[in-house]
C-alpha cells in the first residue's frame, strides 16, 4: 500500500473507532398526565336573594265625631223600656242571664260579638228559642270600626251577620250596635246598607267597669225613663255584678213601665 493511500486509510479507521465510543442516545416519548380520579369541584349556586320584607300599613282612621250622628234608634218610642245585653255570648253569664230573663217573663235583646258567636252558637240558639232579639256588635269589638274605611267596616259587619246567621238559621238579625258607642255615620250607613238598624241606648249604668251589683242598680233605676233602653253586658269578662243586680232592676222596671219587646 502506498504510503498516501496507508495515511487515509488509517484516518478512516480512526474517525470509525471515535463513533463507535459514543454512547447511544435513548429517546423517551413524551407521556400524557394519567386522568384525575378526583372529580372537578361543582360549581357554587348562585345565592338566592333575601326576601324582602313587607311591612301592612295601616289606613289611616278618619278623626272621631264630635257629635252623635243621626238615625239611632235612642228609645222604644212607647211607655215600656227595653234591655239590651252586650259582648256576648259568653258561657259563663248569658245562660244565668237567660234564666232570669225566663223566670221574670221578659225578653230582651242581645247584641252579640261574632268571634263569641262562632265559639258559642249553641247560645245564639238558645237566645233565639227563649224569644229575644238579635244584634250585630261587630266581629271583635273594635271600638274604631266605624272611622275605618266603608270597605273594612261592611265587610265586618256582614261577616258577623253571616256568623250569626250560621249559627241560627232564619233568626233575624235586626240591629247593629257599634261597640263603645263610637258612632260615625259611615258605620251608619253601612249598617242599614245591610238590613240592620243601628241601636244607641239612653240608660247606660257602666256594669262593663264591674262596680258593685247595689251601684249598677241604683244609676239603672236613678237614670231610667219612659221608654228607655237598658245598657247592659252578659259577656266580656265577669258579670257577676251584672248578674247579680237583675232581679231587683227587672222586677222594678217591669212594675213602673213595663219591658217591651223592641220594634
Amino acid at each position: 500500500m502506498k504510503p498516501r493511500a496507508a495515511l487515509a486509510y488509517a484516518l478512516a479507521l480512526v474517525l470509525a473507532l471515535a463513533g463507535c465510543a459514543q454512547p447511544a442516545r435513548t429517546v423517551v416519548a413524551a407521556r400524557s398526565p394519567a386522568p384525575s380520579t378526583t372529580p372537578p369541584p361543582s360549581p357554587k349556586p348562585a345565592a338566592s336573594p333575601k326576601p324582602t320584607r313587607v311591612t301592612p300599613t295601616k289606613r289611616p282612621l278618619r278623626p272621631r265625631p264630635t257629635t252623635m250622628p243621626a238615625g239611632l234608634r235612642r228609645t222604644t218610642g212607647v211607655r215600656p223600656v227595653a234591655l239590651t245585653f252586650d259582648d256576648g255570648p259568653s258561657p259563663a253569664w248569658t245562660p244565668k242571664i237567660l234564666d232570669r230573663l225566663r223566670a221574670a217573663r221578659v225578653t230582651a235583646t242581645f247584641c252579640l260579638v261574632g268571634i263569641e258567636v262562632q265559639r258559642h252558637p249553641e247560645l245564639v240558639r238558645r237566645i233565639v228559642r227563649e224569644g229575644h232579639q238579635l244584634c250585630n256588635h261587630s266581629w271583635r269589638h273594635d271600638i274604631d270600626l266605624g272611622r275605618r274605611p266603608v270597605d273594612e267596616i261592611r265587610a265586618d259587619l256582614a261577616r258577623t251577620k253571616k256568623a250569626i246567621q250560621a249559627a241560627a238559621p232564619g233568626a233575624p238579625v235586626t240591629f247593629y250596635r257599634q261597640p263603645g258607642g263610637q258612632w260615625t255615620p259611615e258605620v251608619v250607613a253601612v249598617a242599614k246598607d245591610l238590613g240592620m238598624r243601628p241601636l244607641h241606648w239612653s240608660v247606660d249604668p257602666q256594669d262593663w267597669d264591674k262596680p258593685p251589683a247595689a251601684t249598677i242598680a241604683k244609676r239603672v233605676l236613678k237614670a231610667v225613663k219612659p221608654g228607655s233602653i237598658v245598657l247592659l253586658h252578659d259577656g266580656g269578662g265577669d258579670r257577676a255584678a251584672t248578674f247579680a243586680a237583675c232581679p231587683g232592676v227587672i222586677a222594678d222596671l217591669k212594675r213602673r213601665f213595663g219591658i217591651t219587646r223592641l220594634r
